[in-house]
C-alpha cells in the first residue's frame, strides 16, 4: 500500500459538540458540491459516538433540508459481523440516528411511507432505501454464510455501485473516519492483510484481540481512502491525544499506523481540544 501524498487540513474545536457542528456543516458542503457537479454523491459512513453526534445534527432541520438527500448514496467503511439490531452495528447507528427509521414504526400509521419525516415531525434524512448500501451481515448470519461471503458480496457492490475515477478505480466522494487507539482506520489494524496490494475491495477481518468489540468485521479496502475525493477524520477525547499526535507527526509508516493513509491532501482532520493536546 503506497502512502498518500500531501498533508491534510487540521482544525481544532473546543469540545465534541463544537466538532460535531463543524463536521455537519462540512459534510453538507462536500455532499452538496458533489451532487451539484456530478448529480449524485457517494459517502462512506463510520461508527462510534462521534459519528452519532454528527448524524444527529445532519438529521435535524435546518441542516436536514440543506441538500437534496435523494441524490446521496450511503455506504459503510466497515461493519461488525453482528445482526442489524445489535448495539455494535455501524449500520444500526446510521439507520437509527441519520435516517430515523423509528419513523417507519410510528403510531400515526404513515411512518412506512416516510411522511412523518417529510412533514418535519421526526428527524431523519430522506435517502431512498435503494440508495442505502449496508454490508449484508444480517443475511450472512441468518444463512450461516460467514464474514467471507459478506465481504465478497460487498466488494461486488462497491465495484459496480461506485463511480470510477482516478485511473478508473472506484471512488467515494467523501469518506468519514475515526481513529482507533492503535492508529487503525476502518477495520484496518496495524499489519492488516487489507493493506496488501492485491487485497480485494472489501476484506473480512478476524476478531481483534486488542480492541473492542472483539468480533469479526468487514472493511472496505483502505486504498479507497486514498482514492476518495475528500476525507473527513473526527477525533475526540484525551484518550486519543497520543495516537493523533503520532499519526499526524511521526514519519509515515502505513503498516504500523494505517490512519496515516488519511494524512493526505484533500483530507480534513477535526480534533477537539483534548485530542489535539499533544500536537504542540
Amino acid at each position: 500500500m503506497q502512502p498518500s501524498t500531501g498533508e491534510p487540513e487540521l482544525l481544532v474545536l473546543p469540545d465534541p459538540q463544537a466538532l460535531a457542528e463543524e463536521a455537519a456543516d462540512r459534510v453538507l458542503a462536500l455532499l452538496g458540491q458533489a451532487t451539484e457537479s456530478r448529480g449524485e454523491a457517494h459517502v462512506a459512513l463510520t461508527g462510534g459516538s462521534t459519528a452519532g453526534g454528527l448524524y444527529a445534527r445532519l438529521a435535524t432541520p435546518p441542516r436536514r433540508d440543506a441538500i437534496d438527500w435523494g441524490r446521496v448514496h450511503l455506504w459503510w467503511g466497515d461493519e461488525r459481523y453482528v445482526p442489524l439490531d445489535h448495539p455494535d452495528s455501524n449500520t444500526r447507528l446510521a439507520l437509527d440516528i441519520l435516517l430515523g427509521v423509528a419513523a417507519h414504526h410510528s403510531g400515526t400509521g404513515t411512518g412506512a411511507l416516510g411522511t412523518d419525516i417529510d412533514a418535519g415531525e421526526l428527524p431523519g434524512v430522506r435517502v431512498p432505501m435503494d440508495q442505502v448500501h449496508p454490508v449484508e451481515t444480517a443475511e450472512a448470519i441468518r444463512e450461516q454464510k460467514g464474514p467471507e461471503w459478506a465481504a465478497a458480496d460487498y466488494a461486488v457492490k462497491l465495484e459496480h455501485g461506485l463511480p470510477h475515477r482516478n485511473d478508473d478505480a472506484p471512488s467515494f466522494d467523501l469518506v468519514l473516519l475515526g481513529v482507533g487507539p492503535d492508529g487503525h482506520i476502518l477495520s484496518v489494524f496495524p499489519g492488516s492483510a487489507a493493506l496488501a496490494p492485491d487485497a480485494p475491495l472489501a476484506v473480512d477481518v478476524p476478531a481483534p484481540e486488542h480492541v473492542t468489540p472483539r468480533v469479526a468485521r468487514i472493511t472496505v479496502n483502505p486504498r479507497l481512502v486514498a482514492a476518495a475525493e475528500r476525507v473527513l477524520v473526527m477525533v475526540t477525547g484525551a484518550g486519543k491525544a497520543d495516537v493523533a499526535a503520532e499519526v499526524l507527526r511521526a514519519p509515515r509508516d502505513i503498516g504500523r499506523l494505517p490512519a496515516q493513509l488519511a494524512r493526505r491532501h484533500g483530507a480534513l482532520w477535526l480534533l477537539d481540544r483534548a485530542a489535539a493536546s499533544r500536537l504542540g
